[in-house]
Parts: structure tokens; sequence; C-alpha cells
């Protein structure tokens, strides 16, 4: 059962006031309407960073989670049978879009990682298609977990160390897909914990640095945008774990 918000939390004041402030809020409440609620949420994921207190809205506004994570789980069926179609996965992007939303507000960050919120994308990740429709929801939902790493939280790592998402799929996807990977990864590994668990364990160090080695070596080299930007985080990943004492002594 999905857990709204027990206590929501007190608003705060409008940073960047919103002009269609009140027209955000009747969309949120119009979400579970049967005849414009598909309408509504590919409004709001589209005007979702024009408002600072759509986190607030969608968290506290009773059968919102629900409806959202209703369209994420519709997506599992057609994702395992092979049957994607352009409609449901534009419109669990769109919910993914919203999720994001509520991972990168300060406010709303931890009760959406207490509710265990991000698990519910855990299958996309998990995905091993290229295929266009594939890669839009792996690419949607590795956003979100980068919402969540990128401030430093040792509660956030703690999560996602929990739930084992170690985003390992990271050799899967385009440029833009595994930069955003490797990102969560190094986030995760400038966390003391984070990478005590990566070397707790052979296997899981292994995991991580072939896929970091594979990256390397399948590189698209003509992707002159996210290119520098993967390499800064491949090479990150390496420096972290260069760091580690008990590693450094038995090269």
């Amino acid at each position: 059962m999905v857990r709204e918000a027990a206590s929501p939390p007190s608003f705060p004041p409008i940073r960047n006031p919103c002009i269609n402030l009140l027209q955000i809020y009747r969309l949120v409440r119009q979400l579970r309407s049967l005849e414009i609620g598909e309408q509504c949420l590919d409004l709001l994921s589209k005007n979702r960073h024009s408002c600072n207190l759509l986190a607030f809205f969608l968290w506290c506004s009773p059968g919102s989670m629900r409806l959202l994570l209703l369209v994420i789980t519709s997506a599992y069926r057609p994702l395992v049978s092979n049957r994607l179609s352009e409609r449901v996965v534009r419109r669990t992007c769109n919910a993914i879009g919203l999720f994001q939303t509520l991972a990168s507000h300060p406010d709303t960050k931890m009760s959406f990682i207490r509710a265990s919120m991000p698990e519910y994308l855990y299958a996309f990740l998990k995905t091993r298609s290229r295929e266009r429709n594939y890669e839009r929801l792996r690419f949607a939902s590795l956003v979100v977990i980068g919402s969540l790493v990128e401030v430093d939280n040792p509660e956030v790592v703690d999560y996602l160390l929990a739930t084992e998402m170690f985003p390992c799929c990271m050799e899967i996807g385009t440029t833009f897909s595994k930069t955003v990977a490797t990102f969560i990864i190094y986030r995760i590994l400038l966390n003391e914990k984070g990478l005590n668990y990566l070397l707790s364990m052979p296997e899981r160090y292994l995991v991580v640095t072939h896929c970091l080695e594979n990256m390397v070596e399948i590189l698209d080299v003509e992707d002159e945008e996210y290119l520098p930007h993967l390499l800064k985080n491949i090479i990150g990943c390496y420096l972290r774990i260069s760091e580690n004492e008990r590693l450094a002594n038995s090269t």
C-alpha cells in the first residue's frame, strides 16, 4: 500500500513565484480524472520546472502518488513482453518526470525515499534492450536516481546500497544514459560507505570495474557533447577506487 505523507511539511515561501500556480494546483487535482487525467499528466511533466511548489502539491494531494505509481507499474507487463507502445512510454516517462521533481526537491526527497518510491523504477534500469523506447524509460529513471545523489546525503547512499541499486546496466544505452549512470556510481563512491560496499566483495568490484573498462573500449568518439562528461565520471570513479588503502597496497 502506497504511503502518503503522514505529516506533510509546511509550505515554504515561493522563491520563484509561478504565474500559473493555481493552474498547476488544479492540474494535480485533476490527475485522477478519467477524461483528462492523461492530458493533465502530460502538461504537468512539461511544466514541472516552472513551479517550485509542484513537489508539495504532488506529495500532499490525496491519491496523486497512487496514480503516478499506477501509471508506472502499468508499463511492467508491456516492458517484459516487448510490447511498449509510444503512448505507454510517453505516459510512463511523464510520471517518471514527476518522480524526478519529488526526488530533486529538498523538502520532499527524504519522504520520497522513505516511502521506497525509487524501487518502482528499478525494472526499467534492469532492461538490456537497446531499443529507443527502452532507452527512454532507462534514461528517465536514471535521472531520478541522479537527482537523489546530486546533493551529498548519507541516508540517500544508505538507501541505495540497501536496495542494491548499483546501476551496473551502465554499459547499455546512449552516451547520455551512461554519463548519468556513471555520475550515480561516482557520487555513491564519494561516500565512505559506498566505497566500502563496493570493495567488501570481489564480485562487486569486478562487475563495476569491468563495466567501466567496457565503456572506455566502446566510447562513441563522435558524441562530442556528452563524451567529455562521461570520461570525467569514469576517471572520477577510478580515482576514488584508487584512494582505498587496502586496494592500493595490493597493487
